[in-house]
């Protein structure tokens, strides 16, 4: 896919977290130290997949993942994010079923960013101001800059959790929360299969998402 169309506001919407590894990621684990304010944590995020998005032809499917991984790992608080969307099943699952889970979130949360980010035309993000949010949030709003074609807005939804800032949702310009639309897209497999269920079709996902890129990575 070229990079220009990546980011049209309906392909990002997919992008963004549609996104491993149990016990490591219970709580995130950043490999430097974590950003002191939410505007620096989506900047740090921001420059990290702008440098991937250069090398992505270099890089590959799995170098994309693995530069990707700890990215996003230390932005987003991937096992607060995959209670939010579990909801009920979530309450009712065992420390290991949730562990299982929330690295299935996480792979396929990565995967997809590693197939999507997979070539780079002079985009860049811009970050446009911090405001108050809902239950001691704080919003960071940004603009992806995309040069020939739509530029896209993205608030992201930041709490400071265990003394650390993480991001924890993402809404579009069009004020659809990521996490809603997971919400809603995991509700039936929940129903019929539980947290185990889901997790089944979260790893499945993944894989499909790998395969995809294949054989031009």
């Amino acid at each position: 896919m070229h990079a220009s169309r990546l980011f049209s506001r309906r392909a990002l919407g997919a992008l963004i977290l549609s996104a491993s590894f149990a016990g490591a990621l219970s709580a995130p684990t950043p490999l430097h130290a974590a950003p002191a304010t939410p505007a620096s944590l989506v900047e740090d995020f921001h420059a990290r997949l702008v440098a991937v998005m250069k090398d992505a032809k270099t890089l590959g499917f799995q170098g994309r993942y693995d530069r990707l991984t700890p990215a996003i790992t230390g932005t987003f608080h991937l096992r607060l994010m995959t209670q939010i969307t579990s909801g009920a099943p979530w309450r009712k699952a065992s420390e290991t079923e949730k562990k299982a889970l929330v690295a299935a979130f996480s792979t396929v949360s990565v995967a997809t960013y590693a197939a999507r980010f997979s070539g780079f035309s002079g985009q860049h993000f811009e970050t446009l101001g911090v405001k108050p949010g809902a239950r001691e949030t704080q919003l960071v709003m940004t603009r992806l800059v995309n040069p020939g074609d739509e530029n896209v807005a993205l608030t992201y939804v930041t709490k400071r959790v265990e003394g650390a800032w993480r991001v924890i949702d993402v809404v579009l310009a069009s004020g659809i929360s990521e996490l809603a639309l997971r919400k809603s897209e995991y509700r039936q497999i929940l129903q019929q299969g539980g947290v185990p269920g889901l997790t089944t079709a979260l790893n499945a996902k993944a894989a499909e998402l790998e395969a995809g890129t294949k054989p031009n990575g």
